[in-house]
């Protein structure tokens, strides 16, 4: 039986001159991706999420690595036709100031241009970094009335939280809403 050609996936950005490459996650790095968010849910910066969770939105993530260690990850997550989140960007401990969250950021906001994606949300304790890239902290809803009423139906637990919907926290985390139009 042949074999079934994989869906196209972003490609990969060369290593820079500091070894560091971004590049589309594969199932291979779910547990590293995990292990590099602990310490953050730990300290309440970002939720952790279950094993599964990162499994079924594999293709939403880009990880960035250098010498075949896990520097940090993050993930573009489409919401609506026009609307994607950014979702679990994480930088190592160790790799911080060193503008890999900045190259995270870039490849996912290309990605969403790829897809389509007109304006990123993401709800985030780093308001100065995402105002560096675009983002502006906004009140209230998004979307209009009638996609808040079709988003109500959703089972992604990321989507009740986009929405600020009680059943998931009263945004217990303190973060900010941060919009950008692309």
């Amino acid at each position: 039986m042949p074999s079934t050609p994989s869906a196209p996936t972003a490609p990969d950005v060369p290593a820079g001159a500091d070894g560091i490459r971004i590049r589309p996650a594969r199932t291979a790095d779910v547990r590293a991706m995990r292990a590099l968010v602990a310490p953050l849910a730990a300290d309440r910066v970002l939720l952790q999420k279950e094993s599964v969770a990162y499994y079924e939105s594999v293709g939403d993530f880009v990880v960035a690595e250098r010498d075949g260690e896990m520097l940090g990850c993050g993930a573009v997550h489409v919401l609506w036709e026009d609307l994607a989140e950014i979702r679990t960007l994480a930088v190592a401990k160790a790799a911080l100031g060193q503008g890999i969250g900045s190259r995270i950021l870039e490849r996912l906001v290309e990605r969403a241009h790829e897809l389509g994606v007109e304006r990123l949300f993401c709800l985030t304790f780093e308001t100065e970094f995402f105002g560096r890239h675009g983002f502006a902290p906004i009140e209230g809803q998004a979307v209009e009335p009638e996609v808040y009423a079709e988003l109500l139906r959703s089972y992604d637990e990321g989507v009740a939280e986009f929405l600020d919907l009680e059943r998931v926290k009263p945004n217990t985390l303190g973060n900010t809403r941060m919009l950008r139009v692309l």
